[in-house]
């Protein structure tokens, strides 16, 4: 079974703050996925995206005031609940605001990988896989969040996250 972690870009003006009209957005943004990661409105990431995080999570700074910026790009944002009449097979959905996606971007472009990978990297391989393996699957993500957030901060647009199943 494939699992991901759906990201959508979207200007915040185009967003109802309801989960089953969110639902059925993601829903067709998921059926144009690939269309979607093209134009740079869209990425995600297989079942390793919890992984992502803890990679992220290395950078943890502890005297931050706001938010810890390493957790935006992947657990960032806040539940959209269902409502009282929505469909129990829709995906949980996140909503990160437009100034949450201007901190995903900052943290994700000065963000060293290389140092990331340095304290975290050996925690995340797997058996089975090797450390080059394992370090490009990775570096290829966070190039691809780096490059989706960039866009989506430039554009002021919020990100919707949804998981697949």
């Amino acid at each position: 079974m494939s699992v991901h972690l759906h990201l959508r870009a979207v200007a915040e003006s185009e967003i109802r703050d309801d989960h089953t009209w969110l639902a059925a957005f993601m829903s067709e943004a998921w059926d144009n996925h690939p269309d979607e990661y093209a134009a740079g409105i869209a990425d995600s990431i297989d079942k390793v995206w919890g992984a992502v995080n803890d990679l992220y999570a290395a950078a943890d700074v502890r005297d931050t005031d706001a938010e810890e910026p390493w957790t935006l790009p992947i657990y960032g944002g806040r539940p959209v609940p269902h409502s009282a009449d929505a469909d129990p097979s829709d995906p949980p959905l996140m909503l990160l605001e437009p100034p949450g996606v201007s901190q995903a971007a900052d943290f994700l472009a000065t963000v060293s990988f290389d140092q990331l990978w340095n304290v975290a990297g050996a925690g995340i391989i797997g058996p089975g896989w090797t450390e080059a393996q394992v370090r490009q699957e990775f570096l290829n993500c966070h190039r691809d969040l780096q490059q989706f957030y960039g866009r989506a901060a430039s554009a002021g647009h919020a990100v919707v996250k949804a998981v697949w199943a």
